[in-house]
């Protein structure tokens, strides 16, 4: 079976059997009514998960279950085993409950589209119970229906991050810490890399018109008729073509800033915009 990071943590879960009778009570009632079938039938897609509920049944009835090999299944009969029906009074024993449907009939997805945790039940009883149970943890799940089935769910991280950590799931929530600090570092560098681009395009444009000036100039003009200090610069770009105002300031005698170099563009700018003026006019 393929192994996922909720098996994983059903699996964790399992073999972290609490001390105190009263929580593996709790624990033995949630499995068997989260997890029943026909109110005859437990059955789990994890072998572990199947491993403790047989030896939480045995210490009940004094009789341990066979456990039933599916395809991709794992199944216990449960002839003589009462399904619960009080709910627990106890904190502790309410964040066994939530464990326990977490491993009857829980997922945890940590992908692409975000995060998610989701419990299935079988109808509005159940539901409004486990909602009870979840309650304890401070988070309120949403609601929604899927195939005639009623599904609490979280997506908020810091929320998936609470309720797992209370039902004891401190793996999970280290796995996710790790998940969110490297998308975190992902976008980051993503951002960086699209503004750092965006930027060498602009800066390719501007260089490009800037070219574009000094070409008019220079057939309209003559760069021999600039200020010093402009044709000093229109040759410079002229002769690196893309590098940036600082390392074109750089060339310069004086070495100039890049305000000042942006200056002397805009001054070439506007000398142009000056000489096309008339013939526009005279058009």
């Amino acid at each position: 079976m393929t192994s996922s990071l909720s098996a994983d943590t059903k699996d964790a879960l399992a073999r972290d059997v609490p001390d105190a009778p009263h929580c593996r009570t709790a624990l033995l009632d949630g499995l068997l009514l989260y997890g029943a079938t026909d109110g005859d039938r437990f059955v789990t897609q994890r072998n572990a998960i199947a491993r403790l509920a047989r030896s939480l049944i045995k210490e009940r009835t004094g009789t341990a279950p066979r456990i039933e090999h599916g395809t991709a299944s794992f199944t216990i009969a449960l002839p003589g085993v009462a399904l619960p029906t009080r709910k627990p009074t106890q904190k502790c024993d309410r964040l066994i409950e939530a464990r326990a449907a977490f491993l009857a009939a829980g997922s945890l997805v940590a992908g692409v589209r975000g995060y998610h945790l989701e419990f299935v039940t079988v109808d509005r009883a159940h539901a409004d119970r486990l909602a009870l149970m979840l309650r304890t943890l401070g988070r309120m799940p949403k609601e929604m229906e899927r195939k005639g089935r009623i599904v609490l769910y979280y997506k908020d991280f810091d929320a998936i991050e609470d309720v797992l950590g209370s039902i004891g799931a401190f793996g999970a929530v280290l796995h996710l810490e790790d998940v969110r600090a490297m998308r975190e570092t992902k976008n980051r560098i993503h951002r960086l890399v699209n503004t750092e681009a965006a930027n060498l395009d602009r800066a390719a444009e501007a260089a490009a018109g800037q070219r574009e000036t000094i070409a008019f100039l220079e057939n309209a003009y003559g760069l021999a008729n600039l200020t010093p200090a402009l044709r000093e610069i229109a040759e410079l770009r002229l002769a690196h073509p893309e590098e940036t105002l600082t390392e074109l300031g750089r060339r310069c005698s004086p070495a100039i800033g890049k305000p000042t170099v942006n200056s002397r563009f805009a001054g070439l700018a506007a000398l142009a915009r000056r000489i096309k003026e008339p013939r526009r006019t005279s058009r």
